[in-house]
């Protein structure tokens, strides 16, 4: 059998024997790969707190090319080192079977799954950007997003007194999934398949080809920074801040996707967040309007080509998804506003609204709530917060750390001005926290030094200077 979480050349052996025309393709790809998994590295070394890192000037000299070696010999012994080989190798085979780049964007009643699936490298800024622990390099082929799959959940159905969660007792389980469930629990019943679905960017949710709700599945995967599954905490809070938050965005160009029904099997562990998946309401579009995730838009040439004006498209941009998530912290929710989770959707070329979906990362700040005239609801596990600076952090380290600094890298115009252009659309609708984002140093989630440490899934922040600052 091939092993799982292959690395550049156990990923080439599979490869032969599965699409022998990827393997030149590939070969022409791996040194790219390494290079820009080492660039992901390089900028840890230069502002993470790392262990065993002395000199960050030195740590990966300019002659390095072996992004995993490079790994190794700092931190020997260390899971990184698997995860930065699995990553490379991933990594290489996105870029080896991707399409070109300047194709047109799609369009249809299919269009967001499939412009989802033209994102290849990954994460922007994370030396795990293509990890997929646990999978073959078929599966990879089979399953993962950057590969275009088509595929069908199984629906399992559940004991009654096995259920937990909204909807009836039938259990929607990544194909992938499946037989390690069925192995494990052989009373799960067998009720087919799905209509075809696409995996969209984070694999394990999907959107039928067809229309109508999207689906978030439950996977042994671990990819970037965690393994995906669906935790009790998510299945109960879902609809309760579907619920919340559509009534704190009524007046604001910001709509957040419901999660409409959860639910998960009851196993000896309770409910079970590897037997679990979340219904969310797809994106309802005009006619004209296309949706596009951040991390789609700032790494497309096709859509960058077609922006005439970038410091007006910014402008824009600061009207309808900055500022607006500004208004939402002040009421007393931050969003986690990163690539992925956050689309923008485009009248032509021109942003007219910004749709949200994935409340798992969220922080919510009960004293800002009942300010706001809206009762708290109860929540479980880490979302409720009553710090301030943790929750302006989670809100600034996703839209302007990361999502802000790589769509001013990617628009054709000087850094400069563009920041400023966004710290006036910041200024224009003032509230609580706009000083504080368009002063203080913006955080950045450390994902390097979190994966090195003894509990990967603990918050380690790291901060640059924030260019809006005068």
């Amino acid at each position: 059998m091939p092993e799982p979480t292959a690395g550049p050349a156990q990923t080439r052996t599979q490869l032969a024997a599965l699409r022998p025309d990827l393997v030149g393709p590939y070969d022409a790809a791996l040194p790219g790969a390494h290079t820009a998994i080492l660039d992901r590295l390089r900028l840890a070394v230069s502002r993470e707190p790392l262990p065993g890192i002395t000199d960050p000037g030195t740590a990966i000299s300019a002659h390095d090319t072996d992004a995993v070696a490079v790994t190794e010999r700092l931190w020997p012994g260390s899971r990184l080192t698997t995860e930065i080989a699995n990553s490379v190798a991933n990594l290489a085979l996105a870029r080896a079977n991707a399409e070109p780049a300047d194709r047109p964007l799609p369009t249809g009643p299919d269009a967001l799954g499939r412009i989802e699936q033209t994102l290849v490298d990954g994460h922007p800024l994370h030396p795990c950007c293509r990890t997929r622990t646990g999978m073959t390099v078929q599966d990879v082929l089979t399953y993962a997003p950057e590969h275009r799959p088509v595929i069908r959940l199984r629906r399992l159905t559940v004991p009654r007194d096995r259920w937990h969660g909204t909807g009836p007792p039938v259990l929607y389980a990544h194909p992938w999934q499946v037989p390690r469930l069925l192995e494990q629990y052989p009373w799960l019943g067998n009720a087919g398949v799905t209509r075809p679905v696409r995996p969209l960017m984070s694999l394990r949710t999907v959107a039928p080809v067809s229309g109508g709700p999207h689906i978030k599945t439950a996977v042994d995967i671990g990819m970037t920074s965690a393994v995906r599954t669906v935790s009790p905490a998510a299945v109960h809070n879902g609809p309760v801040l579907s619920d919340l938050l559509r009534r704190l965005t009524t007046d604001l160009p910001l709509d957040v996707l419901a999660e409409t029904s959860a639910g998960a099997v009851i196993t000896d562990h309770g409910p079970d967040r590897r037997l679990a998946h979340l219904v969310r309401q797809a994106p309802r579009l005009r006619p004209g309007e296309t949706a596009v995730p951040l991390g789609v838009l700032a790494t497309t040439p096709a859509l960058l080509a077609r922006i005439a004006d970038p410091y007006a498209f910014l402008r824009r941009l600061g009207t309808v998804l900055f500022a607006p998530l500004a208004r939402v912290l002040h009421r007393g929710v931050a969003l986690e506003a990163h690539g992925q989770n956050t689309l923008i959707v485009l009248d032509g070329t021109e942003p007219v609204r910004t749709l949200y979906r994935d409340l798992g990362g969220v922080r919510v700040h009960a004293g800002r709530l009942r300010a706001a005239g809206l009762e708290p609801p109860h929540l479980l596990g880490d979302l409720p917060t009553d710090d301030d600076t943790a929750l302006r952090t989670k809100l600034a380290a996703a839209a302007l750390g990361t999502v802000a600094t790589q769509l001013v890298g990617a628009l054709d115009a000087d850094d400069d001005k563009l920041w400023a252009v966004l710290a006036a659309a910041l200024r224009a609708d003032p509230s609580t926290d706009t000083e504080a984002l368009l002063t203080e140093p913006l955080p950045i989630k450390a994902t390097t030094a979190m994966r090195l440490a003894a509990d990967p899934l603990d918050d380690i922040w790291t901060y640059q200077h924030n260019p809006m600052a005068a």
